[in-house]
């Protein structure tokens, strides 16, 4: 069973040498670079020559070009502010002894997220399982942008321990990824036909909250639960009012154009 742990990074330099460091017992790690500007790349060579650059035209792009860059038959993917446990690392390990012939096309792990200096155990952030570790040969990608994510085409089984991803240091930099994603998912929307109503920029804002404060149970995260779901309600209004703002400008809509 040769793993080639992967990792997609841009601007990582505070990460990129801390999940390196956690990937030391893989058989390889795959960089994929996007025209860093910082010290990402020079960091990188440190732990491996397997590096490559590849123009950001969209996560599932790079994730299909990232996959094609490995030379093992699984596939682990990491992103740089993520890290295994030792418990899940064991699990993992413990794969290889296994018949070959009896393990599924890929294998999904419960994923913890440290978030404004405590864990987020509820909010819908836990225990956000993620299939991680995967068949290369079974393995596509699917998903709506700016979540696309790798699928396999046979069964799927859950291993213990965690993922820890070390997300956000501070509300700023969580407020730019939501106008990033936001504006992702507006592009795809829009080129689906999608329209966006008053409904839209109300009621599925307050529902969103409701669901991740008092269904998800954010409220038992304390402050940072509160200021999750708010976040969270804010993310639909602005994905469906840049929806709203594409018909308002009449953006025009190639044919043919890509989905991402």
């Amino acid at each position: 069973m040769k793993i080639s742990a992967k990792i997609n990074v841009y601007n990582e330099e505070d990460n990129i040498a801390g999940v390196c460091e956690d990937l030391q017992w893989v058989d390889e790690i795959v960089i994929v670079d996007s025209n860093s500007t910082d010290r990402t790349v020079e960091l990188a060579k440190r732990y491996t020559d397997r590096i490559f650059n590849r123009e950001f035209r969209g996560y599932k792009d790079k994730h299909v070009f990232s996959d094609a860059q490995t030379t093992g038959d699984w596939i682990l993917w990491l992103d740089a502010d993520e890290r295994l446990t030792p418990e899940l690392k064991q699990e993992i390990e413990n794969l290889r002894k296994r018949d070959p012939a009896t393990l599924p096309d890929g294998f999904r792990f419960a994923r913890k997220a440290f978030y404004l200096n405590r864990w987020i155990k509820h909010s819908g952030w836990y225990p956000d399982y993620q299939m991680r570790l995967y068949r290369k040969a079974a393995s596509y990608w699917d998903g709506v942008p700016p979540h696309e994510t790798a699928r396999v085409r046979g069964p799927v089984e859950t291993l213990n321990g965690e993922l820890l991803h070390y997300t956000k240091r501070n509300l700023s930099e969580y407020h730019a990824m939501i106008d990033s994603y936001t504006t992702l998912a507006a592009d795809h929307l829009y080129r689906q036909g999608k329209r966006a109503s008053w409904i839209d920029l109300i009621f599925r804002p307050l529902g969103a909250f409701v669901r991740t404060y008092i269904l998800k149970q954010g409220f038992r995260d304390g402050l940072p639960g509160l200021i999750i779901a708010v976040f969270t309600s804010y993310g639909v209004f602005l994905r469906h009012a840049k929806v709203w703002e594409k018909r308002l400008n009449g953006e025009f809509i190639s044919e043919g154009s890509s989905l991402g």
